[in-house]
Formats: C-alpha cells, structure tokens, sequence
C-alpha cells in the first residue's frame, strides 16, 4: 500500500473500543487495520456519535461482528490506500493526505435487483461501518474507496462528522415523506438527525412542528425556526401534511398518524423501533395516510445532501468528547443529555 511521505509512519497497533457484550463497551489496543485493494486507510480525526451506536452496543441490533469497534460518521485523513482502487468512483482520487469521511453504508453487491434499479440501500448482502466492519472509534479505520465521501479542507470536521450519517439519512428520511412545496411537517423527536432535518426542510420553505420528550431539544427547535416544539405525544397545532419519526418509539406511531391531514404520509426513520400499538383503520389509516419506512440510504442520497448542506450551512448544535470518553458521550445519549450531536474528538 502507498503511503504519504509527509506523514508520520502508521503504527502497528492503536488504540480501538470494542463490544464486549451486550451494554460493554471497553477501550483496547488492536493492529491497525491493513487497507484492502479497494480500500483507504484513515487517521480518524473526529466521529459522530450516533443513536444506531447504541443499539450496536445494546444488542438491538443482532450482533455482526464479534467486538465490532462502533462509529460511522468518521473524518479522517488519508494515510494509506489500497493497491489497485476502482476507477470512477468518488473516493478512487483520494489521495494521502485528503480529507475522506466515513458513512453507514460500506458495501453493495452491485449485481442484485435492488442494485440495479438504483436502490442500492436494500441489497440483501449490504454491509455496515461500524456493525459489519469496525468503525470510527478508534485512532485509525478502513473505508472501501467507492463509499468514501471526499471532505472541503476549509470546514471544521466535527460539524462534517454529523452530516455523514445522521444529515443524510434524515435527508433521505425526508424524502420518503413526500413533503409538498410550502407543506406542513411533524418531526417526532429531536436529537442528531432530526435539528439538521428540520433546518433543511425550513430552508426548503416548510413549517416544521416538533414533538419530543426533552425540553432543551424543544428549546432547541424553537431556536432553529420550527414553528412550535411540544411534548412527545401532543397534538401539533395544525395537521400535517408529512411526518418524520426520529425517536425508536413504537408508541408515536398512532399520534403521528392522528396528526396527519388527508394524504399525509408518515417517514419512520430509524433502524430500530420497539413494537406499534394496535392502529384503527377509521383513526390512523383512512382518507389515504400513508406509512413508510427508511432502510439506510444510497450513495446518491449522501451525494445529495452534502451538496444541500454547503449551499445552506446548517446550525449543528454539537458536544464533544473526548476519545477516552466515548462509553460516557454514550450514557449522555442514552439518558437525553445530549442537545443536538455528541462528536468524539481524537486526542493530538
């Protein structure tokens, strides 16, 4: 593998926290990873800590990877790439030296129908950064060139880490809604994806209703220019034409629905949600409401959003930690601590 000359040599071990057990998270020393042929290898600057971490860690998610070291919203800097990296792909011109980021999204077949017809985000053999393969919290991390995201130099890296999972799955989270020209949106919940969400769609010229358990994300909301936060469960003050469930609470699923007007379409944006009460057809369903789930998102999609993120610089309300304290940042968000996005920071 080449490496850069201005750089200092790689080490042969680093630092890495790993998935003891369900809800154990212990920092250990680990070989830094070998890039693959197709493959960068980064210094991790920066990773996001995002709500899918934690139900790697909880086992919410079934385990992929014995130890899988979590993370995939990395920033990093190129140390190392592979020997032979594909041709025409957006991170094959990365170079030692580059600003790269890390997402969710690893690896597609490229071969199945999904792939084919451009829905790459639910390929049955898709892989995960951070699930399938260990992730950003850890000194050094791999990424597959072709899934790499290139970085601008000049923006400051904790407020790139949070765009590269929790900005462009809400994007792709927004998407699915349908939200029309000038419409009405309900966001339930209001941690990491939901603030960029929401700044996006007022950008796009929405009014945006928050419902969510925490006053200081309330607070938040309001700050950001949505038209009115409320508690978790309350009635918005005007029915919606679209709405995007953040929190992993099966129990909105109903509320949201009830608030939808005619036509309205209900996005369920994570990975994980716990079990939906009974839903009435007359009450939730009828006048054409629709549901719809998100399943992570295509490279076109990140693509997308990064470019809609440089044009309308979005307010990211962040808290960092540092890179010893990633078990704490994870408690924080656990118990709602966390206003806006909790980044860890790499020490040096």
């Amino acid at each position: 593998m080449a490496q850069a000359g201005a750089e200092p040599e790689i080490p042969e071990t680093m630092r890495a926290w790993s998935v003891a057990g369900p809800g154990q998270l212990e920092l250990i020393e680990r070989p830094v990873p070998v890039p693959a042929a197709d493959e960068l290898l980064l210094r991790v600057e920066v990773c996001g800590v995002c709500r899918t971490d934690l139900h790697v860690l909880d086992h919410d998610l079934p385990p992929h990877r014995a130890g899988v070291t979590p993370g995939h919203e990395a920033v990093g800097t190129v140390v190392a790439v592979g020997s032979r990296l594909p041709e025409g792909v957006v991170g094959a011109g990365a170079a030692p030296g580059r600003r790269v980021g890390v997402p969710w999204l690893r690896y597609t077949c490229g071969r199945c129908e999904y792939c084919r017809r451009r829905a790459e985000n639910l390929c049955p053999n898709s892989q995960y950064t951070g699930w399938d393969a260990d992730g950003g919290y850890a000194e050094y991390v791999t990424v597959p060139a072709a899934y790499a995201y290139m970085l601008p130099d000049h923006a400051e890296d904790a407020a790139l880490a949070p765009l590269l999972c929790a900005g462009i799955i809400g994007y792709r989270a927004l998407l699915r809604a349908e939200l029309p020209a000038g419409g009405r949106l309900g966001i339930y919940g209001f941690g990491a994806s939901a603030h960029l969400t929401a700044q996006l769609a007022i950008a796009q010229g929405a009014r945006v209703h928050v419902m969510t358990r925490a006053a200081a994300a309330r607070e938040l909301a309001l700050s950001l220019g949505c038209a009115s936060a409320g508690p978790a469960d309350a009635r918005p003050p005007e029915p919606l034409d679209s709405a995007i469930l953040f929190a992993p609470v099966g129990s909105l699923v109903p509320h949201a629905l009830q608030a939808l007007d005619r036509g309205g379409t209900l996005s369920i944006a994570g990975i994980y949600l716990t079990d939906i009460p009974s839903l009435e057809y007359q009450r939730h369903l009828f006048q054409e409401r629709t549901v719809r789930s998100v399943t992570a998102n295509t490279r076109a999609d990140g693509r997308e959003y990064l470019a809609l993120a440089a044009r309308h610089r979005p307010r990211i309300a962040h808290v960092e930690y540092p890179f010893e304290a990633a078990d704490r940042a994870l408690a924080d968000l656990r118990a709602d601590r966390v206003d806006g996005v909790a980044v860890l920071r790499m020490p040096g």
